[in-house]
């Protein structure tokens, strides 16, 4: 991974990026991170790419070195309400609103974005892999929706969210078969492949 930066050194930079936008059900999550320059850790790259005790290794770590960090969440209802694209937007919007400092720069993972206020920012394919602060935000918004979905499968326990994190896996869609969407289900999501379902509260 590339920890070079990408203005210059004395520019404030944020990277950004989103967990849980393929998922059927919960909240998409963002975080919005601002690292030192000199920020270095081994294990830091694509939360994608790091096992799930790596990501809560680092968690801790990057936010007592991080300059600024924090997370923004977007629920499954504002989902349906406005897209999953809107809601990735408006997730690191409410993550930037957060920080206790103004970046100067965004870099925000992916190939589009809705401009932040007056922050330039530009989307960088595979960010989470070649630039630090993006991977940064990307074990935080990972952990933190991971943390969630163990809450609410004490709630719901059938549909395995506390494994599929509320991703389309078979055990998953065979849950919202058998017992019905709950209310945590993105009803604007194909829940199921070839069926309709009836929300179930």
């Amino acid at each position: 991974m590339s920890l070079a930066s990408f203005l210059l050194p004395e520019r404030l930079e944020a990277g950004c990026d989103e967990a849980g936008r393929g998922c059927l059900s919960g909240p998409v999550y963002a975080a919005a991170v601002i690292l030192p320059n000199e920020f270095y850790h081994p294990l830091l790259n694509d939360s994608k790419k790091l096992s799930e005790a790596d990501r809560y290794t680092l968690r801790p770590i990057v936010e007592a070195e991080a300059l600024a960090w924090a997370v923004g969440v977007v629920s499954a209802k504002e989902i349906d309400e406005i897209n999953i694209l809107n809601a990735s937007y408006l997730a690191m919007h409410r993550a930037v609103d957060q920080l206790e400092s103004r970046p100067d720069f965004l870099l925000i993972d992916g190939n589009r974005f809705k401009a932040y206020a007056e922050i330039p920012h530009a989307c960088i394919i595979k960010g989470d892999g070649k630039y630090a602060a993006i991977a940064a935000a990307s074990i935080l918004a990972k952990t933190y929706r991971d943390d969630h979905m163990m809450e609410l499968h004490e709630q719901y326990p059938d549909y395995g969210w506390n494994t599929n994190k509320g991703y389309p896996t078979v055990k998953h869609r065979a849950a919202i078969k058998e017992k019905g969407a709950c209310e945590w289900h993105r009803q604007s999501f194909r829940l199921l492949k070839d069926e309709q379902l009836k929300l179930e509260l």
